[in-house]
């Protein structure tokens, strides 16, 4: 089974909008900290609207402890730096999806380590997509290859 890991995300509503997606898609959602909000905060729950109960939610206190829980998974590591294509990279069932904060994407340890791939961005002026969007695509490619 897929999961979708954000590492140290900062903006609730993007938070809050990717729950919502795990939520729809059965999809475990881990969060390592220090997050740049409480989960608590009324406007991650607002972009997650009235879906919190059905969203299957671990927060992690560091790295370590997402690694420890992914016990050997694959990390693949969504970057503006990754190598390959997200679409030509071949996902496999048990994959964590990962994605960085939005200020500062991965930390290089975690993408030193670990396979990265990256959305296409047409206009060089821009750089990233939001963080919601990006593990929307991220995830449903993911699922689309696998048959899902």
């Amino acid at each position: 089974m897929l999961q979708v890991a954000l590492i140290y995300p900062e903006i609730p509503p993007n938070t809050g909008n990717i729950a919502r997606t795990c939520a729809a898609t059965n999809t475990h959602l881990h969060l390592v900290e220090p997050l740049g909000f409480e989960i608590s905060d009324r406007q991650l729950k607002r972009a997650g609207i009235d879906y919190w109960e059905y969203v299957n939610v671990t927060v992690h206190p560091h790295i370590e402890s997402l690694r420890e829980a992914s016990n050997g998974a694959r990390w693949v590591c969504f970057s503006a730096r990754g190598a390959k294509h997200f679409r030509e990279f071949q996902y496999q069932d048990g994959d964590w999806l990962l994605f960085g904060s939005e200020s500062s994407g991965l930390p290089q340890e975690v993408l030193a380590n670990n396979p990265a791939v990256y959305i296409p961005m047409e206009h060089p002026k821009v750089r990233s997509l939001n963080l919601s969007v990006s593990a929307a695509l991220g995830l449903f490619e993911a699922r689309r290859q696998l048959g899902m």
